[in-house]
Formats: structure tokens, C-alpha cells, sequence
């Protein structure tokens, strides 16, 4: 709608800030009209010190780089307390063409907070014509989770792990980043070439600790994410296991420069799966 329709519908009319110019930030444009929209704002007003709300709870996130790009892959069980809630929830999403995001703690919030992430990202680009540096979106996913500080204080936090091709980077084989955040909205690049958070993350790093080759292809590296999540979920009762009863296989995307940020089919993700559970029978400690 332009504005000259605006006059000849009133009742279709559009608050005057949606014709104001103003920031690029989707955040910025949503905190003016709408701040009770903003996952941070949900929990505005909630007295400190009640019981942690009964919700459900996303685990476990791994990281891996590999020559040429950069993985992450997330296994699908969330928990309510001492019980499994749900068997095959998604915890990890491609936000844009180059980068993707896992999420652990709160579910609700924290899917809430992708959500507007990815939509922040494209409204971004529409805006400037041109996307986000990989730092100004690892910056933005900062000030997203700083902005739930108050529901992380009072037991609902959501913690983000990022990964993305540096396009801008003059090494193309060593382009993949991992970013991770605590739940105050600190960022920190992770530089070792893999990382894990979650409540199997202990598991999960000492594991991508023994595989962790930096030259490796990304077949290699889905193994490893695979087999890294295999021991969370030996060790971690919150952790979902490779489940080829039911199917149930982690979510893998891969990020490279050539493909961008791909969702791994759950028929690729399944036949590694079966591999690392048929090496585990032979040799069950990996």
C-alpha cells in the first residue's frame, strides 16, 4: 500500500512510523511500534523470585568447522523437568543464504528469538541492498539475547550458537565461523574449530575434542558432529540419542561458499547416523 491509498481506506490505514524513514533494524523499527512484540518484553513485569516456569527445554548444539565452510547439527529431544516433551523438535535453523543458528535452554523464547533474527536479517538487506557483514549479524544476535536478560534472571534463558561463511575473509578454506553467547549477550568467536553448547555440551566438546581435525572435508565433519552427539546423549539423560527406531536423526546444516547454508536431507543424516551406531557395536566407548 503507498500512502496516497491511505486517505481513500482509513479503515486500512497504517500507523505513521511505517512511512517514517528511520533505522534499518527490523528490531529497532518493531521495539518503536510494537516493544511488547519483542521476545524480551514477554516477561516484563514478572515479579523475581516465583518458581521457574514448567517449559520445555532444547539441549544439545554442536559447531565444527571443516576446509571450506562450517557445520552445525543438533539433536531433536526437548524436556519438561525429568520427562522428555517432545521426540523430534528443531532446534537448528539456516537464518540466511551464509549462516545458521542452534538453540539451547527455553524453547519458546529461544525460537522466538531465531524467528526474528532470520526476519531481522532480510529486512536488513531489503532495506540497505546489500546483507549484513557476518560480524554485524553476530553483533545483532548479541543485542538479541541481552535483551532477554531479565527473563534469563529469572530462569528463562536462551542461549544461541551461530555459524556462518565469512564471505569477506581472504582465506576461503578457513572462512567458517563459530560464534557462541551467554545469557547476558556476551559474544565470543570460538577459534578452536568446534564448540558445543546445551546440557550435554561437557560430552560433546571433549568428544569433537579427539576428532577435531581443522583440515578435514565435510563429510569427516558430520561424522564428527554425529558421533559428538552420540556421547552427549550416552552421558545426558536431556540429550537425544541417534534414534533408528523411530527415524528420529539430529539436524545438520552445512555452510559453505560454494552451496551457502544447506539442511543436511534426513535420509543423508540417517544413513551417518546408522554408521556411527554400527561402529558403536563393535567398539560401544567410540
Amino acid at each position: 500500500m503507498d500512502q496516497s491509498s491511505v486517505g481513500r481506506y482509513p479503515g486500512a490505514a497504517l500507523p505513521a512510523a511505517y512511512f517514517a524513514v528511520g533505522s534499518s533494524s527490523f528490531t529497532d523499527f518493531l521495539a518503536a511500534t510494537s516493544p511488547d512484540l519483542l521476545p524480551g518484553r514477554r516477561v516484563s513485569g514478572v515479579p523475581a523470585g516465583l518458581e521457574p516456569v514448567d517449559s520445555r527445554h532444547a539441549t544439545t548444539i554442536v559447531a565444527v568447522t571443516f576446509s571450506g565452510g562450517v557445520l552445525i547439527a543438533g539433536d531433536r529431544r526437548a524436556t519438561r523437568g525429568n520427562l522428555i516433551a517432545q521426540r523430534d523438535m528443531e532446534k537448528v535453523f539456516v537464518v540466511d543464504d551464509y549462516s545458521a543458528v542452534g538453540i539451547a535452554g527455553t524453547a519458546g523464547i529461544a525460537l522466538e528469538m531465531v524467528r526474528l533474527f532470520a526476519v531481522e536479517l532480510r529486512h536488513y538487506e531489503k532495506i540497505e541492498g546489500v546483507p549484513l557483514t557476518l560480524d554485524g549479524k553476530a553483533n545483532k544476535l548479541a543485542g538479541m539475547v541481552r535483551g532477554n536478560l531479565e527473563g534469563a534472571m529469572q530462569g528463562l534463558a536462551a542461549v544461541p550458537l551461530f555459524v556462518g561463511y565469512d564471505l569477506d575473509s581472504p582465506d576461503t578454506e578457513q572462512a567458517g565461523r563459530i560464534v557462541s553467547y551467554d545469557v547476558v549477550g556476551g559474544r565470543y568467536d570460538e577459534t578452536l574449530g568446534y564448540y558445543a553448547v546445551g546440557s550435554g555440551s561437557l560430552f560433546a566438546r571433549s568428544s569433537l575434542k579427539k576428532l577435531y581435525d581443522p583440515m578435514m572435508e565435510a563429510d569427516a565433519a558430520v561424522r564428527a558432529a554425529m558421533e559428538a552427539l552420540h556421547d552427549a546423549a550416552d552421558e545426558d539423560s536431556a540429550t537425544g540419542g541417534l534414534d533408528s527406531i523411530r527415524r528420529i536423526y539430529p539436524v545438520v546444516i552445512t555452510v559453505t561458499a560454494a552451496d551457502g547454508a544447506v539442511r543436511m536431507s534426513d535420509e543423508q543424516a540417517g544413513q551417518v547416523a546408522d554408521l556411527v551406531v554400527e561402529a558403536r557395536k563393535r567398539k560401544p566407548g567410540g
